[in-house]
């Protein structure tokens, strides 16, 4: 059986198409792996630079966003215009090299300023490689393919929690630094040498003449305002990954300071969380997603909204719970369960829009989604947890109800996804 046709022969694994789609999917993972890193050393940085949970936040998300997000939009629109396998290779080189800076850094100021470096290259190496599988897999199958390809973004965060934690403990936050920026350096002159560049829009019914249709990103956002499935996808996107992702970023440090855990055992604890049960979220959502492509589109979006509504009960109770037992299993189902979105988002991404639209379409994804997850989530939890841990008896319990109240944040992203099932039958291209 092959991503690329599911009836095909078990033989057909072995596909050029599929290797891509492995190597992408292990890029991606890198590239997760690298900005959870810090979100797991939140405690050692903040007691070695004195820093608040508002101070702490900026350092290990705000910064990078910033930069992140800024960089995204115009590196989409590159995507659309140049050679994807070679900027995936010189993303990947430059985010892996900056990220090994950061374990060489000794002030609070250095540690800041390479972690901007490190946001530029990751913000160049979705949209291309998005793109670039889009032109590999045709669009019965490209759902699939896409769920696939986001394994890498809980395997990645299981590397970087696990693997940040564990390192953090033998030897401390700076060499885990070292050891993650290390590994994607080779993987740079993999992607170089052993990847092609396909054709655009070669498995569409049209493929664009780039000297003619070169849309630019104005044409994209007034396509993407009036057109209501692909609208309401990304916002939804949006808000839940601020209610999923967004909170993963304290979850560490809440392990930590309620329930006594060390870095390496948080790490680890949410490290298995996010491989075990997020992959396997992403291979049953792969499979429900070749089910799907022949039947009605609504039900993608259905799902995902039915999911992100749902998410909210295990979500409040694992951030509320006295027992760490009891906060543990519903971690269990609430982490894996907030990342299904992934894979159906990216390949609507890809259906919805014109194939020369496709790189830009995903930079405004990652712009707005980013935005919440590096820049408002971490941000507003720290800064809220500041504040209103001002007036408790105890301010230690105030991280604990601002994370409970932001898991009702589902419902919005619900929504969005609900609304984009109005018109997606008559949109999808």
């Amino acid at each position: 059986m092959s991503v690329a046709d599911p009836a095909a022969p078990r033989s057909r694994w072995l596909t050029r198409r599929n290797y891509v789609l492995f190597v992408l999917t292990t890029i991606y993972a890198l590239n997760i792996a690298d900005r959870f890193v810090l979100g797991t050393l939140i405690e050692p940085i903040k007691a070695e630079f004195h820093l608040s949970d508002g101070g702490v936040a900026f350092l290990t998300g705000v910064a990078l966003a910033i930069f992140y997000v800024a960089a995204g939009v115009p590196l989409g629109l590159l995507a659309d215009r140049t050679n994807r396998r070679n900027m995936i290779a010189w993303a990947l080189f430059i985010w892996s090299g900056f990220t090994l800076l950061c374990g060489l850094s000794q002030t609070y100021w250095q540690l800041l300023l390479v972690r901007i470096g490190v946001g530029v290259g990751e913000a160049g190496g979705t949209p291309p490689s998005q793109s670039l599988l889009a032109d590999e897999f045709p669009a019965a199958s490209r759902g699939a393919a896409m769920s696939v390809f986001s394994i890498g973004s809980t395997v990645g965060a299981a590397l970087g929690m696990a693997g940040a934690g564990w390192l953090t403990d033998l030897y401390g936050w700076r060499q885990s630094l070292i050891v993650f920026g290390a590994i994607g350096l080779p993987l740079a002159l993999l992607v170089r040498l052993s990847l092609r560049e396909p054709v655009r829009g070669a498995k569409d019914h049209s493929r664009p003449d780039p000297a003619v249709n070169a849309p630019g990103i104005i044409d994209t956002l007034r396509y993407i305002r009036g057109h209501a499935a692909i609208r309401h996808v990304l916002l939804g996107a949006t808000v839940v990954t601020f209610s999923g992702a967004g909170l993963l970023w304290w979850t560490s440090a809440f392990l930590m300071r309620f329930h006594g855990l060390s870095a390496g055992e948080a790490g680890l604890s949410l490290g298995i969380m996010s491989a075990v049960g997020g992959s396997a979220t992403m291979l049953g959502t792969a499979w429900v997603m070749a089910r799907l492509s022949s039947c009605d589109p609504r039900w993608q979006v259905w799902l995902i909204a039915l999911v992100s509504v749902a998410v909210i009960v295990p979500g409040v109770i694992a951030y509320s719970a006295q027992s760490l037992s009891l906060a543990t299993l519903a971690l269990w189902i609430f982490l894996p369960a907030s990342s299904l979105y992934i894979g159906p988002t990216l390949a609507l991404c890809q259906s919805l829009v014109p194939a020369e639209m496709r790189g830009q379409t995903v930079a405004i994804l990652l712009f707005t989604a980013n935005i919440a997850n590096l820049v408002i989530a971490p941000q507003l939890i720290g800064s809220a947890s500041d504040f209103i841990g001002s007036f408790l008896a105890d301010p230690h319990q105030s991280l604990r109800w601002v994370l409970v109240v932001c898991s009702f944040t589902g419902i919005w992203g619900g929504w969005h996804y609900y609304a984009a099932a109005r018109t997606i039958r008559a949109e999808i291209l």
